[in-house]
């Protein structure tokens, strides 16, 4: 199925590419530069995995519990992240506990690692999230969305590098890993006190927005009582002038 991939990105070129990258050929066009491609064919009815697969050939999809994650654990060097790399990954990874102290990050083990994970994508989409995409298609393709976002946002042009993303119950990116040749990064803290600083900005938008609804409504309120009164004393006013004046006698 084609999301739009055209031009010299397009069909047979762009899935060559790919999989240059994935045998750890730099001389093919990055994660960067797939992710710039737009998806400008139709979308209604499709699925994110769909979606997904169709971008980024051979990208890893796995639907399992992400909430179950130990975000503490997430930035050792030891953590297997390249057990999502695969297709059908075990539970168990999600509930991975340290044997030992952590190795350093120029051990061959964790070197290793690493390599296995250039030139390749991995996603995993808690299943709540997934049956709510299955009926929202606006929704699967917000998702793709921060997909590319994240792409463009972590990947260097030319470079062979490895992608893992984790996604929250409602569509967001709560764990990360960016692997490459000369760079290795993880994230998990930073996205879960992001999307926190986010609500807590929203809320307080709305504690704003509320209180300022109701500071134009007592000012109104008074507005309403002060011509009220200014009513009632100028027609007291000109009831006695004409008193005076002998008009109402």
């Amino acid at each position: 199925m084609d999301f739009g991939v055209t031009g010299k990105l397009g069909g047979y070129y762009l899935v060559e590419q790919y999989q240059k990258n994935a045998a750890g050929k730099s001389e093919g066009v990055s994660f960067a530069e797939l992710a710039a491609t737009k998806a400008a064919g139709k979308t209604e009815n499709v699925s994110f995995k769909e979606m997904l697969e169709s971008k980024y050939p051979g990208a890893y999809y796995n639907v399992m519990d992400t909430s179950k994650i130990d975000s503490s654990l997430w930035g050792r060097n030891d953590y297997p992240w390249d057990k999502y790399f695969s297709n059908n990954v075990d539970d168990s990874v999600l509930n991975w506990k340290p044997s030992g102290a952590e190795p350093d990050m120029q051990s061959p083990a964790v070197r290793a690692k690493m390599n296995a994970m250039l030139g390749k994508i991995a996603v995993v989409i808690p299943p709540e999230l997934e049956e709510k995409m299955k009926n929202n298609t606006e929704l699967a393709q917000k998702v793709m969305e921060r997909v590319d976002s994240f792409l463009l946002a972590n990947s260097t042009p030319g470079e062979n590098e490895g992608f893992l993303m984790t996604f929250d119950e409602n569509g967001e990116i709560n764990h990360a890993c960016v692997v490459g040749e000369l760079k290795f990064t993880v994230s998990s803290s930073e996205f879960v006190e992001a999307r926190r600083a986010r609500e807590a900005k929203h809320a307080e938008y709305e504690r704003l927005a509320e209180e300022a609804a109701l500071k134009r409504r007592l000012m109104e309120q008074e507005a309403d009582e002060r011509y009220y009164k200014d009513s009632v004393t100028k027609k007291a006013v000109s009831i006695a002038a004409y008193e005076a004046a002998g008009i109402l006698k």
